[in-house]
């Protein structure tokens, strides 16, 4: 068990709140893409309001405790422990919500490396109470936009978590998860379990384009969600994401361990 003291020390030791990684710069960035409506950011949400930069740096303080003054432009960005904390347990009560009444669920995570043994203890716990966990469109091929150009990626799951491969000719693909934003990878996903004649999820559990991509078709989408990770926030605040855990979501695997125990113990599913 991890106490909520115990679990705010080590979000500060390890740097998943408090002072992170993300750069004052990195975040100002995305606002303004996301502003200017860039896909690349947007991630499969379709904003109903205006969010200009201030509206967004505004929103961004109040979800995670950035600066809310425009003219910080620089140095590292702030993550405020006790909202992700706060976050948290929102989190986990739609887990053990969805426990509770066998829900199927999916999981998909854009940070492989980094969330896949967060994601996959939560998907071991939830078909243990009862959960049919979801893996739709395994193997599919999926195209999408890198910084590189158009790229096929294939669409796997690993101990019940979707992830993309990239694919490359003569190859099956990488041995680890690629990186992704997109929401092609939960709409390819989706789109599969209803063609099959279901069932659907009634939660949709992850990160980037799982949680905005599956919130915009009308899903019950909760994940975690970065400082330059504006799209999860403003769909939140628009109803579209039920959940959005602000926290650095590129530190070390094992540093996340703590709160899959902690989500687990307060969904009543520690094993």
């Amino acid at each position: 068990m991890v106490s909520r003291r115990a679990l705010r020390e080590h979000l500060l030791a390890a740097r998943i709140a408090g002072t992170v990684a993300t750069s004052r710069e990195e975040s100002l960035r995305s606002y303004r893409l996301f502003a200017a409506r860039d896909p690349r950011v947007l991630i499969g949400l379709d904003p109903e309001c205006t969010w200009g930069m201030r509206e967004l740096i505004a929103l961004m303080a109040e979800k995670c405790g950035v600066s809310a003054d425009p003219a910080r432009t620089s140095g590292h960005d702030v993550i405020d422990p006790h909202r992700t904390l706060t976050a948290l347990d929102a989190f986990a009560d739609r887990v053990g919500a969805a426990a509770r009444r066998r829900a199927p669920v999916l999981l998909g995570t854009g940070h492989p490396h980094r969330l896949l043994g967060f994601y996959a203890t939560l998907a071991d716990a939830l078909s243990t109470a009862g959960c049919v966990v979801l893996t739709p469109a395994t193997g599919r091929c999926i195209d999408i936009t890198t910084r590189f150009g158009l790229r096929t990626h294939t669409l796997d799951y690993v101990r019940g978590v979707a992830l993309v491969r990239k694919s490359r000719p003569g190859s099956p693909g990488c041995a680890t998860g690629a990186h992704t934003h997109s929401p092609l990878p939960v709409r390819t996903a989706l789109a599969a379990a209803a063609e099959a004649g279901g069932p659907l999820p009634e939660l949709v559990i992850g990160d980037h384009g799982w949680v905005c991509g599956a919130g915009q078709l009308g899903f019950e989408a909760i994940g975690l969600a970065d400082a330059d990770d504006p799209a999860l926030f403003v769909g939140e605040a628009e109803g579209v994401v039920s959940v959005a855990v602000p926290l650095d979501d590129a530190v070390r695997s094992a540093y996340y361990r703590p709160l899959t125990r902690y989500v687990l113990n307060r969904a009543c599913l520690s094993q």
